[in-house]
């Protein structure tokens, strides 16, 4: 598949050369930033690029998480119409580069000094073989609770701070009528939920164990049954159509007093910005209680395909845009992540913004930064599939936690 995928590009790299000069001044961006949030986010890139005479060419394919993208990025590749910048995450960015088809950013990365700004738990997947192949925009934390702040003042509850609380709060937000999680029914979102109660019953070290080390005996632990079982008290919480609801659209109901709490990674305050809330007035953001002073991140990042030398100029100017510190504040500002960089001022940041980057300095600090799973930073892609599949199955069925267990390792031994 490898030398398949050389000679396809190679193919098409012959007919950039046919490009006029004002086409090469172009960047073809596939991503799937398509929420009112994201999107507003996206144009501080787009509006940077332009004032430097780069054109835009979006390729947008909608879908949290990316995997419809990277549906969409394998026909263009085999192709050999493969786009001049991609959105990736985790270890799809390594596939990719094991396959040999991804630019080198070597040179301007020595000329910006990435290795000493990048935080390393980033550069796991920036780099292949010790060589830089894509530029991170950000670090987005998973293990958030975003709620509406009045919807919780009107029951008379507050942010709890253990498992205890959480469920004592909710059942006191369903009796007020309100529903206690804003979920949409979709793998990735099962899977982020799971993150953080797996956070919440076994802590870093357990976390580690089960998702990155792939231990089938911790996976198959009577704690790994507590983590289902309290999957299963969420599924309680939610409302009856949740199911293929888009997470922006849980975000909406949280936003309008629908629902109390989502659940969900950083990129959700993106959603609160756009429509004028104020962190600390309007809504709160809490890490999911009993994961305090741990971080689950991924990372967004761009990967420059090999194309033809015509566009390489873009590509690299895009590259050391993307990577700026006026550009990671901005971007981030607007995005809810915080900045792929260690030495960016907080000082345009909002409260849950400051909140978001003392919290990864810390977990950077402290050792307890990892990836996340349901975001393709804890392990490749088709164990992470397989995880989703036990994991949405057991979420939209009446299956017991220890069957579910079962069934995780079983998924993972056959995919490891």
């Amino acid at each position: 598949m490898k030398a398949f995928l050389k000679k396809v590009l190679a193919f098409g790299l012959g007919s950039m050369f046919l490009l006029s000069p004002l086409q090469a001044a172009e960047v073809e961006v596939l991503h799937w930033w398509t929420s009112g949030g994201e999107a507003a986010a996206l144009n501080v890139l787009k509006e940077d690029l332009q004032s430097k005479g780069i054109g835009w060419k979006d390729m947008p394919v909608a879908g949290g998480g990316g995997t419809q993208a990277m549906t969409v990025l394998r026909s263009r590749v085999t192709s050999g119409t493969a786009p001049t910048a991609v959105q990736m995450l985790g270890f799809d960015i390594l596939d990719w580069a094991a396959e040999g088809v991804l630019a080198d950013l070597n040179r301007i990365a020595r000329q910006g000094n990435w290795d000493a700004v990048v935080p390393l738990a980033l550069q796991k997947f920036s780099k292949y073989d010790g060589q830089w192949i894509s530029v991170p925009v950000n670090v987005h934390s998973t293990n958030w609770v975003w709620a509406n702040k009045a919807v919780f003042e009107k029951v008379g509850v507050t942010v709890p701070r253990n498992w205890d609380e959480f469920v004592a709060v909710t059942k006191k937000i369903k009796a007020a009528g309100y529903t206690p999680i804003a979920h949409g029914g979709q793998a990735w979102q099962d899977a982020t939920v799971f993150d953080s109660i797996l956070l919440s019953v076994g802590g870093y070290d357990f976390y580690k164990k089960t998702m990155v080390d792939l231990n089938l005996k911790a996976l198959g632990s009577a704690k790994m049954v507590q983590v289902f079982d309290r999957m299963r008290v969420i599924t309680g919480l939610l409302d009856p159509n949740f199911s293929g609801r888009d997470w922006n659209l849980a975000s909406a109901m949280v936003i309008n007093e629908k629902a109390a709490m989502q659940i969900m990674g950083d990129w959700a305050k993106g959603e609160f910005i756009k429509a004028g809330k104020v962190p600390g007035k309007d809504f709160m953001c809490f890490r999911f209680p009993e994961t305090q002073g741990i971080v689950t991140f991924n990372s967004d990042q761009f990967a420059m395909f090999r194309v033809g030398s015509a566009d390489t100029k873009s590509q690299m100017e895009m590259a050391k845009s993307v990577i700026s510190p006026v550009f990671q504040s901005a971007f981030n500002v607007v995005k809810g992540s915080a900045p792929a960089r260690t030495d960016v001022p907080n000082s345009d940041f909002d409260a849950c913004g400051k909140k978001g980057m003392t919290d990864l300095a810390s977990a950077n600090m402290n050792g307890t930064l990892i990836g996340s799973m349901a975001h393709g930073h804890a392990n490749p892609a088709g164990i992470k599939n397989a995880m989703y599949d036990v994991i949405t199955n057991h979420f939209n069925t009446k299956q017991s936690s220890r069957a579910a267990v079962k069934a995780l390792v079983a998924a993972v031994e056959t995919a490891m």
